[in-house]
């Protein structure tokens, strides 16, 4: 009886476990349609957005649409029936461009991110769940121009912490004894101010993802630029991963500053947004996902697209090349021994029509009346 009690007590505890890593490995992201285009399917009419699960494969083939390629060979029925539930059925009207941007660090969609969906026309929210594997957005590397939001962490300089503080309205306090290390910068938000100590190796890394985030979508509209100029525009992905809010849950567990981290993304995600979405005159589609896990789990893989046939001379066998030679050596005969026959044959005509009496030839004198 007791091993029996055990045994239920485990299965217990087991499906508890089983349950809550489930749960742990479930996430949201946000489908943002472009400003004066209608890529995306329109909200629920309840007044919020929509919430249905997503595989996170599908959201890659979701990706892949968007810049007017086909999704994975592999997407299923059900898969099919969830894109067409947030794209429009128009194949010919694509955006053939995306941000597409994965938050890490964050279980639920933050609240702060409300006021952000509320901002855009068109905003689809989706719960995704995380496989243990990545999913991977195949796209040809000849058509695409793909931009990494994530490129030079570390590189930034006091400088360019000065310019983002006062970009967004706050300051930046440097100590001349401790070389950056001593510096705070204070950001002023809705629900208070934010102090990052860039001594401490969480916010560091915060304030560098923040600096790439903006430094590599100016890139993003800088390349946009110089496509468009072009006759032929190639699909434009934009991505990335932030891990900056990980780093700080991780730093200060559940503290404000973590929450505070997270409105401080959201605006300054809106600001990129805005700008990017100007750049592209709208023509762009935003996909945001939030997960609690660290890795990335979209992959972009560039395949190389077969090139066009040429018509080129092959190496042929010397069997195969013997039987052209003879097929060539027999056409050239006939055609000497057929010229040979007409150029004999017109000779002998020529000479029995100049032989002819002038009464026999009845085509030039028919009208002619004999004795």
């Amino acid at each position: 009886m007791m091993d029996s009690r055990v045994l239920v007590a485990l299965l217990l505890v087991s499906s508890f476990l089983c349950s809550s890593a489930k749960a742990e490995r479930s996430g949201t992201v946000l489908f943002i349609d472009g400003q004066g285009h209608k890529y995306l399917r329109s909200p629920s009419t309840n007044g919020g957005v929509q919430s249905q699960s997503m595989l996170i494969a599908e959201v890659a083939d979701a990706v892949s649409v968007l810049l007017g390629f086909g999704p994975s060979a592999t997407l299923s029925a059900a898969g099919s029936s969830k894109l067409n539930g947030v794209l429009e059925p128009n194949p010919f009207d694509r955006p053939r461009a995306v941000f597409m941007l994965e938050v890490t660090g964050i279980k639920d969609l933050p609240q702060a991110s409300i006021s952000a969906i509320e901002k855009y026309s068109h905003a689809l929210q989706r719960n995704t769940v995380l496989g243990s594997e990545k999913a991977k957005i195949e796209l040809p590397g000849g058509e695409v121009s793909v931009v990494h939001l994530d490129d030079g962490l570390e590189d930034f300089t006091e400088k360019e912490i000065t310019d983002l503080a006062s970009f967004l309205g706050g300051s930046y306090v440097t100590d001349a004894s401790q070389t950056m290390n001593g510096d705070i910068m204070g950001i002023t938000l809705a629900s208070g101010t934010m102090n990052l100590h860039l001594s401490k190796e969480a916010d560091r890394k915060y304030v560098g993802m923040l600096l790439a985030l903006m430094r590599n979508s100016k890139r993003a509209r800088l390349m946009h630029e110089d496509l468009s100029q072009g006759t032929r525009r190639p699909a434009e992905l934009t991505i990335g991963c932030f891990d900056g809010i990980k780093a700080l849950r991780e730093q200060y567990g559940t503290e404000s500053i973590v929450q505070q981290g997270e409105e401080l993304l959201l605006s300054v995600l809106s600001i990129v947004l805005d700008s990017l979405q100007a750049a592209y005159k709208g023509q762009l589609v935003a996909v945001v996902s939030f997960k609690p896990e660290s890795q990335t789990k979209l992959d972009v893989v560039l395949t190389d697209w077969p090139s066009a046939r040429m018509l080129v001379e092959s190496n042929v066998s010397p069997v195969l090349n013997a039987t052209i030679l003879e097929v060539a050596l027999v056409r050239t005969t006939l055609a000497w021994l057929t010229g040979i026959i007409l150029l004999v044959s017109t000779l002998i005509g020529v000479c029995m029509l100049f032989n002819m009496p002038l009464t026999k030839d009845t085509l030039l004198y028919s009208n002619v009346k004999l004795d």
